[in-house]
């Protein structure tokens, strides 16, 4: 694009003619360079000269032939944005040449996807399960992490934790602090779990982690360790006092994991109506078979 600007004193409303200037001048370089060397000593060939002029032009005129076929897709674009086609510059604009590099770029990205299909694929379903403002999974993406599992694998515990007050937090610290806590808590959750765990984020200010070929103990643990570090560096306060979460965990062996997150919300929902800023365990783990 440097380049692209550089260039803009030769015929700066032509791309066409400026690509011609540029291929005229850099194809007869090494023939404007010979003339001079022979002029200069005296032992220029004239029958040679002329041979080599007719050839560079010869060569010169293929390549510009085969620049304006490369430059047509272009041209209908911009056609076509004149018709209404595509977004049009301000009124009471003139075309510049910015513009016509936007089109090339657009039909670079437009190429490219099309030799690439199935990674533009990927990356749009990557984008469905992430959260974009934690940057962790979202609900879909956790749960197809758990999907993919092999089978000996889908087993451990399964945790849905809740940040405690977060009305309160949006209302003392304002939509932006809250998303800022979010995204702390977030970051907090990934630095104190192992990298075999899942962690994504359930909706609003819920997360869910799944603390994988781990027992109820370890993952209990493991949770009264976060609560621990929130009230010693927390990552917001609300009416002066360390924001808490409430944690609800189940313990899963392979069973359908949607029975296991289920009794994990209803142990998060007895841990909010005992007081908050507590972690139970289910009444009855999951203990069904998969299948």
């Amino acid at each position: 694009m440097q380049f692209y600007r550089a260039t803009s004193f030769l015929f700066p409303h032509s791309l066409r003619r400026r690509l011609f200037a540029l291929c005229l001048v850099t194809t007869h370089m090494p023939l404007l360079g010979y003339i001079g060397w022979g002029l200069a000593t005296g032992r220029i060939a004239w029958a040679e000269c002329i041979i080599l002029i007719l050839a560079t032009m010869a060569g010169a005129a293929g390549a510009l032939i085969g620049i304006g076929a490369l430059l047509d897709p272009i041209h209908a674009l911009v056609d076509a944005r004149d018709e209404g086609d595509a977004p049009r510059p301000e009124r009471g604009g003139t075309p510049t040449l910015p513009t016509v590099g936007d089109i090339i770029a657009r039909l670079f990205a437009g190429m490219s996807r099309a030799a690439h299909p199935a990674r533009e694929i990927d990356e749009r379903n990557i984008a469905a399960q992430e959260d974009p403002l934690t940057g962790i999974a979202n609900r879909r993406g956790f749960l197809a992490q758990l999907d993919t599992l092999p089978h000996a694998r889908r087993r451990g515990c399964i945790a849905i934790i809740d940040i405690d007050h977060f009305k309160q937090v949006n209302d003392q610290l304002g939509h932006d602090g809250g998303d800022h806590v979010l995204g702390d808590f977030a970051a907090r959750l990934s630095s104190q779990t192992r990298r075999i765990d899942l962690i994504g984020r359930w909706g609003g200010e819920e997360f869910a982690i799944f603390y994988q070929d781990a027992i109820e103990d370890e993952a209990s643990w493991s949770l009264a360790r976060m609560a621990d570090r929130m009230r010693q560096e927390p990552v917001g306060r609300v009416n002066g006092q360390p924001i808490s979460f409430s944690a609800g965990l189940c313990a899963w062996r392979g069973g359908p994991v949607t029975a296991a997150i289920a009794q994990a919300e209803e142990a998060l929902h007895r841990a909010k109506r005992s007081g908050r800023d507590q972690i139970r365990r289910a009444e009855r783990p999951s203990t069904q078979a998969y299948g």
